[in-house]
């Protein structure tokens, strides 16, 4: 590996790990930087080498968000044990499906959760009347696990669902919701990370590096959205959804 690569690498899991802490997304980023940077290694070993980077860059943003954002562990937690069982199940999963099976599904949602975050200024920028705690855990161990096996099957737009349904089903903002996805998505990250380094040699020079960048790039981004409140962080889930929206589309125009 050259000298300018290893820089390249760095600077994309800085700015992955920027967008990850603000609203998620990082992985679009981040995953196909890795597979043109690398081609010679297999699927599974990338895929746990960006699971390595980003897990930490994830751990680190929930540090930031919950000093300053009230997240309430007794909902939380219950939600990242089913999204960790879900993910785990999920990654099981691609060796008995296509994974692109799904794309056209998700994109479909990804195109609806743009309209109406679009359509509904209001959407996310103040926290509604809190449900009563035995249906907010139900409704985020449903959430957790559906799109924990979600994660750990396809991934795209992981972190902006669980905000976009934080904020539909559980009455968060868009602070709040992208704080406790975090929490959400370190669960499903390390289940990723089991199973992988289970199935593909993991590249730990090149993880530990994209490690230290994601990080660099978490701290930024969270400190961010902490400092420009709700909207800046409802702008910018616009902004990465809509990439999301747009790299779906290609992907599967180019693939026909």
């Amino acid at each position: 590996m050259t000298d300018a690569l290893w820089l390249l690498l760095g600077a994309g899991a800085f700015f992955a790990g920027f967008v990850d802490a603000v609203v998620g997304g990082g992985g679009l980023i981040q995953i196909p930087l890795l597979f043109s940077s690398l081609p010679q290694h297999a699927p599974a070993t990338l895929f746990g080498t960006n699971k390595i980077a980003s897990i930490v860059g994830t751990a680190s943003a929930a540090v930031q968000y919950a000093r300053r954002v009230r997240i309430d562990f007794r909902i939380v937690l219950p939600g990242a044990a089913a999204a960790l069982i879900g993910a785990w199940f999920g990654a099981k999963s691609v060796a008995l499906l296509d994974p692109t099976l799904v794309r056209p599904l998700v994109l479909s949602l990804l195109i609806a959760v743009a309209i109406y975050t679009y359509l509904r200024p209001n959407f996310g920028t103040d926290a509604g009347a809190p449900l009563p705690l035995a249906t907010t855990r139900l409704r985020i161990a449903v959430i957790g696990v559906t799109i924990g096996f979600y994660d750990g099957f396809f991934g795209p737009g992981t972190g902006s669902f669980f905000i976009f349904l934080f904020i539909r089903a559980l009455h968060m903002d868009f602070l709040q919701a992208s704080a406790s996805a975090k929490i959400l998505n370190f669960s499903t990250n390390l289940a990723a990370i089991s199973f992988f380094a289970g199935t593909g040699a993991i590249l730990w020079k090149v993880g530990l590096l994209m490690a230290a960048c994601n990080l660099a790039g978490a701290v930024t981004g969270s400190s961010m959205a902490l400092k420009h409140g709700t909207r800046f962080v409802r702008r910018f889930f616009l902004i990465v959804v809509s990439a999301l929206i747009a790299k779906m589309a290609w992907d599967m125009i180019s693939t026909h």
